[in-house]
């Protein structure tokens, strides 16, 4: 038992630590080499806007299943004017960002292990090494700067989306005032949630570029490897989203005070 939970710890600690080699190779690439501004265009469609649908119909559906929920709950004891509160801050401060980043690993993440991993497999990025390109500057520069730059736009999709159909299945569908619910939501949504919203945007589009590419570089040789790459990368990266995301939410509300 104890010589297992020693390999356990470890792997994680190896892990770890590969991942900050990658964090700050890629720092350093950022500051020391050129950017290739021509990919970075490119992932950025890829990443960012071929993203918008799924992370536009997840907020959309979870807002309005949410606000229903809610009013049939709170129906029960004449809260009703509530619900706009509820929906809105919960959609910012936790289920926007969550949900937008497991979209996003599922979608995004899996295609950037998978294509990282097909090179590795097929010898491309020796190949880039030979012909004096850093993998690092090639590959993983121009996809990290395309989500951090993509995610807090998407979260706020996902998070105005859920708050509008929140608000037209209670106003429209369940028959709450329209003066009591957006009243409520904008007494009790603020600047506040906005800039938690985006900052765990921005963190999980860390952990998801970081994770994803990080496991593409590594892909055992053959088939089975480029496959299992991908799927590493998703769950791997949706759970270290789950995880982070409930210190990230602690650490938040201390970084922005109530009434910031």
């Amino acid at each position: 038992m104890l010589r297992f939970l020693g390999r356990s710890v470890l792997s994680l600690l190896q892990y770890l630590g590969e991942l900050a080699v990658l964090f700050g190779e890629t720092c350093r690439a950022l500051v020391t080499a050129p950017i290739r501004w021509r990919l970075f265009a490119r992932q950025l469609v890829e990443v960012g806007f071929r993203s918008q649908l799924v992370v536009i119909v997840t907020g959309a559906f979870t807002g309005a299943v949410f606000a229903a929920q809610t009013f049939f709950q709170f129906h029960r004891i004449g809260m009703e004017s509530a619900v706009g509160a509820v929906v809105a801050v919960s959609m910012f401060r936790e289920l926007g960002p969550v949900l937008t980043g497991l979209m996003v690993a599922g979608r995004v993440g899996a295609a950037i292990a998978a294509e990282i991993g097909t090179m590795k497999v097929t010898e491309q990025i020796d190949a880039l090494r030979a012909l004096g390109v850093h993998p690092i500057d090639y590959l993983v520069v121009p996809r990290v700067m395309a989500l951090m730059l993509s995610m807090p736009i998407l979260v706020a999709e996902c998070c105005g989306l859920g708050a509008l159909a929140g608000y037209l299945i209670g106003t429209k569908v369940l028959g709450i005032s329209e003066a009591y619910y957006l009243d409520t939501m904008l007494k009790f949504t603020g600047l506040r949630d906005i800039k938690m919203a985006l900052s765990k945007g921005l963190a999980f589009a860390v952990l998801v570029v970081f994770i994803s590419c990080h496991q593409g570089l590594n892909a055992k040789e053959g088939a089975v490897g480029v496959g299992r790459a991908p799927t590493e990368a998703v769950v791997i990266g949706s759970l270290a989203i789950l995880v982070v995301n409930f210190f990230l939410s602690f650490a938040l509300n201390i970084i922005y005070p109530a009434g910031v």
